[in-house]
């Protein structure tokens, strides 16, 4: 009854239920959500999950970055040793850009969301291509480098 919200007289409803066969409670609930691994209801508990994981999202000082292209948004947020690289593209279309990285030469992008290491930052600009209204966030993470031990 009123999609287990409510047990009042359907008539005396603020607003009635969704009945539409496509977007209506009965398709359209948490127990579909939480059966599709797709759901919305996943998607935004694994970004809770990342930002729960990195500090810097919540305690970390912001820094915008020059994007080549007006259309992307380009930050850092840093705290401690977590720094996290995000790049939003506000268009309906995929948008490339050039971002000024060289502060951070030699340190990996690790895409947080599946865990993807990019190729290292370097002296030249560090081109990306985001899909329309897409995003990267990213841990910037050091390069590791073989200890004597393991060379010899």
């Amino acid at each position: 009854r009123n999609a287990g919200f409510s047990s009042s007289d359907p008539g005396r409803l603020f607003l009635p239920t969704i009945m539409d066969p496509v977007y209506g409670y009965q398709v359209t609930n948490v127990e579909a959500s939480m059966s599709s691994p797709s759901s919305l209801l996943h998607w935004t508990r694994r970004m809770i999950e990342i930002r729960k994981q990195n500090k810097a999202f919540g305690l970390g000082t912001y820094t915008e970055l020059p994007s080549s292209n007006p259309a992307v948004l380009a930050f850092l947020r840093e705290y401690q040793d977590d720094l996290v690289l995000c790049v939003h593209n506000f268009s309906r279309f995929a948008q490339p850009t050039e971002l000024d990285l060289r502060s951070y030469d030699g340190r990996h992008p690790v895409e947080l969301i599946g865990g993807v290491r990019f190729p290292a930052i370097g002296e030249l600009p560090y081109l990306l291509t985001l899909a329309g209204h897409g995003f990267y966030w990213f841990r910037l993470r050091r390069a590791v480098t073989p200890s004597i031990a393991a060379r010899s």
